[in-house]
Parts: structure tokens; sequence; C-alpha cells
């Protein structure tokens, strides 16, 4: 039993930890980030894993500065580093030194997730676009001052529009500092306010060479800016961040310049539009008022004429009163014509005229109806169609009708 060797658990794990760093000193391993989880420290700590196996993995914040794309779960990575052994939980890890995507470069990966990010936070949706002013009086220019960018812009412009004004704010176009230069000056013209277009520009190169372009800082100061912006960077088989998010995008800074110059024709063409337009107007409405003035002229006649012309006027309506008179005057003859008959036929005159006779009470002169108001003696007379007789009651017969033929 003494002859047994007995190792404490430290130096077995550190046993083990010099095996496998000898063993496992710059190795490149392929694998899945899974369970990514990036500390506050700045050390990065996840899984790389595969079909059969998962191993773990640290990247410690000096090694990840560099990294120009950003890790994230499913992403299928390569990593350079070494491996070692964690003695507090005696558990073996991958400490990575280098990390590529597997099938797509570092820097296209890094553009196409600061893509969608941009693109998810709406800074390429169409509704934050700003149109450009009618006429760009004042132009500002981003760009190097060398360039031959630059040099196509002014040339066009001296050309096609040169009552422009152009500032131009020189600045690096590639290189470490180039984005930050570029993000500057935009907001500088925005600060100042001393231009109402911003071009935003280059010629064309690399992929490398325009990534200033594509950097975040510059996309957003693009989207933060007040005024107009034109994005004209590289050649048409080179799309940039900064040309998604400006207000206009074009190919060429040649293309950038034709956009003021084609402007300036547009306004010139519209103004020598509403010029014929208002010559047309103005050409007709005095051709009207011509016309109108030969009536009126026409309409003038001496006071005399007018005198004349309201005596025959009332003349008119004097006869028409005559007229009108005479008419309702036969109307209302003929209405009293038709009355005085209708009284006519129901006048007692007519009932005696047929044979009938009316007889009255003498003494107070109403029409007897009723044989009980007579009694013998009483004077009655008799009134016929022509003259009448009076009589002497001698009897009183009451409810008896004779009729007579």
């Amino acid at each position: 039993m003494d002859s047994r060797r007995i190792l404490t658990v430290s130096e077995i794990t550190q046993d083990i930890k010099i095996l496998l760093e000898n063993t496992f000193q710059e190795i490149w391993v392929e694998g899945e980030v899974s369970n990514f989880r990036p500390a506050t420290s700045g050390h990065f700590y996840f899984t790389l894993k595969d079909q059969q196996a998962v191993l773990q993995a640290a990247m410690f914040a000096r090694a990840n500065r560099e990294l120009k794309f950003k890790l994230e779960d499913g992403l299928k990575i390569i990593c350079f580093g070494k491996v070692d052994v964690y003695p507090p939980r005696g558990q073996y890890q991958l400490i990575i030194e280098k990390i590529e995507p597997k099938g797509i470069g570092a820097q296209q990966l890094a553009f196409e997730q600061l893509k969608n990010r941009l693109f998810k936070e709406g800074l390429f949706d169409p509704v934050h676009k700003k149109p450009l002013q009618l006429m760009p009086f004042r132009v500002g220019i981003v760009t190097s001052s060398a360039g031959a960018a630059v040099r196509d812009i002014l040339q066009i412009l001296k050309k096609g529009a040169s009552f422009v004004n152009v500032v131009i704010r020189s600045v690096r176009v590639q290189g470490e500092q180039a984005a930050g230069e570029i993000a500057a000056a935009i907001a500088d013209f925005n600060q100042f306010k001393d231009v109402d277009t911003i071009i935003v520009c280059r010629g064309g190169g690399s992929v490398e060479d325009l990534w200033s372009f594509n950097e975040e800082i510059v996309a957003r100061a693009i989207y933060n800016s007040k005024i107009p912006t034109i994005s004209a960077v590289g050649h048409q088989i080179n799309t940039t961040l900064s040309d998604l998010v400006a207000d206009v995008f074009v190919e060429t800074p040649s293309a950038a310049a034709k956009i003021i110059v084609d402007k300036k024709n547009n306004l010139l063409a519209q103004l020598d539009g509403m010029r014929h337009e208002l010559n047309f107007s103005v050409s007709g409405l005095i051709n009207l008022l011509g016309k109108d003035l030969v009536a009126l002229r026409g309409m003038l006649k001496s006071p005399l004429d007018r005198l004349l012309e309201k005596q025959q006027l009332l003349d008119e309506i004097n006869e028409r009163l005559k007229q009108n008179i005479v008419h309702y005057l036969d109307i209302a003859c003929q209405k009293a014509k038709s009355l005085m008959e209708k009284l006519e036929a129901l006048s007692p005159l007519a009932v005696l005229s047929r044979g009938y006779s009316l007889s009255v009470l003498e003494k107070d002169g109403l029409i007897i109806k009723d044989a009980s108001r007579l009694k013998a003696g009483d004077k009655v007379k008799t009134i016929l169609n022509k003259g009448a007789f009076v009589s002497s009651v001698e009897e009183v017969v009451e409810n008896e009708r004779k009729t007579v033929i």
C-alpha cells in the first residue's frame, strides 16, 4: 500500500492541463456556436458543437476586440487557439485567439449583420426619405478634395448649373479614420445649415476601399441628417449602407451632379410652360375684354333715345293694363249674371208666375205657412202673379191637403 502514488485532484488536473496544452497548442476547430454568453468583463463564452460532440470555448476581451462580426447562436465558425483546462471546474476548453466565419468572409458577414440590424430599426424605410429641394442652390460635398469624384461633380455643375454654390468638406474616404471624418462632415453641414443638399461620394474601388461607407457611424449620420442627402459611392456593382440609408442613391458621383442639372432643366421647362400658359391666358382675357368693349359700345345710346325707349315701354305697360282691366271686368260681369240667374230662379215671383199664390196675414204681413195661425174673421191678402185680393176667413181647416193640378 505504501508503494502507491496517490495524487490529489489538483495534481491530476494540473497533469491533464499540461498534457493537453502541450498536445493542442495551435489548432483549428470547426463548429457551430451555441449558448453564446458575453460577459461584462468583455470575455465571450460559448459552446462549439457538431452532430456528435460539444466543446466549451472562451475568447477573452484582448482577442475579441478585433472581431469584425457579431457572434450569435447558430453561426458556423472556424476557430484558432489552444486547449486548456479550467481547474476550478476540472473542465477542458478551447481558448480562442481568432475566429473566421465558415463559408463567408468576416467582413461580409459583419456587413450583412449590420445591414439586417439597421433594416429592423427602420433606417432604410422609404417613409424616412426626405425629398430634395425643388432647386438646390447650395450643395455640400463630403469627399476627398484630391479625388476624381469631386472633379467630376464640379465639371458637370460648371457646365450645366454654374449658378450652384458648392461647399467641399474634404475627408478621407478609406482607411480606419475615414468613417469618423465622413460622419463628422455630415454633422457639421447640419450644424451650420449653410447648404440645402449634401452629396456623400467617392469613386469606385474594391470592397475594402469602400468599407468606410459601410460603417454604422456613417449610416446613422446620414439617417440623422436634417438636410437631404445623396449617396454616390463607387460603381453600379457596389451597394453600401450609405446608399441604402440615403434619401437619394445614385451609382456614381457624376450621376449625383446630373440630378442637380436635371432639376435645373426641369424647373426651366416648367417655367417656360407656365410662361406660355400665362401668355395664352392673358391673350384670351384681352380678346374677351375687347369683345365686351365692342358690345358695350353698341349698347351706348343718347339720353333722348333711352327716354323714348322708356316711353315706349310705358305705353306698352299701359296697353297691357287696359287689356287686363277689360278682361277682369268681363269675368266679373259673367259671374254677376250667373248669380242673378240663380237668384231669379229662387225668387217667389218666379213661383207665382207658374200659377201659385202667396198669402199673408193682413194685420202683420207675415206669410201664412200654417192654418193654425188663422181664425174666423181674419183678413188675408192673397198675392197672385198679376195682382192681389183681400178675403175674410170663414172657417179654418187643419191637416188637410188637396193637390191642385
